[in-house]
């Protein structure tokens, strides 16, 4: 599979980055409402856990479609830009967390070489966006005066959330996508036309 990027590959990782970017910023919201419900149960902090894994989405579905280096990594980063753009809370800090989210499902995907787009590794993806995330939310969350119990809670919600929500949820929106034909000239399109053929004959 070459490396090299197509225009129409960088027009759909743009697309994908601004709609998600979108997205993310409403999830914000949501999780501010979500975290509200839960602080009298002494759960806030778990509001944005739980949904965590959206925020990665953007760079599993972008690297499971077009599959080339960098997709994951830069699809995340202009989702996080697009969010500070268009009047994200949490500042232009945002756009660093955005590029490590994306570094860290990049890495899955480059331990591969990026040959390999099954649902293992877009599960593992995501959760390895989780941890390069969480890792980043210690030194700037102030997750160090929360207890240690609490800490290690939020973490594995906040993996299980990359798992499910970035990565199976992930894989599931792209193959409805391809399903449709819409995705035909990418790669992930072109790998469900063999199958169809294949079947086919």
């Amino acid at each position: 599979m070459s490396h090299a990027w197509k225009l129409r590959e960088i027009v759909l990782m743009s697309i994908l980055g601004v709609v998600f970017g979108v997205i993310y910023l409403m999830f914000y919201f949501f999780g501010q409402g979500l975290r509200n419900v839960l602080a009298p149960f002494g759960l806030g902090p778990f509001g944005y856990e739980v949904i965590f894994g959206i925020w990665f989405i953007v760079s599993i579905i972008t690297a499971y479609v077009i599959r080339k280096p960098g997709a994951a990594l830069i699809s995340e980063t202009i989702a996080a830009t697009i969010q500070v753009l268009i009047g994200s809370p949490a500042g232009p800090r945002l756009i660093v967390s955005g590029l490590i989210q994306g570094l860290g499902a990049e890495v899955v995907f480059a331990a591969t070489r990026w040959k390999n787009y099954n649902l293992s590794v877009l599960v593992l993806a995501g959760v390895s966006a989780a941890i390069f995330s969480f890792v980043w939310g210690w030194f700037i969350s102030g997750f160090a005066a929360l207890s240690t119990s609490m800490v290690l809670a939020m973490f594995i919600v906040r993996c299980i959330s990359g798992a499910l929500l970035a990565g199976l949820l992930g894989k599931w929106i792209s193959d409805q996508l391809a399903n449709t034909g819409v995705l035909r000239s990418y790669a992930l399109g072109k790998e469900w036309q063999a199958k169809r053929e294949q079947k086919a004959s």
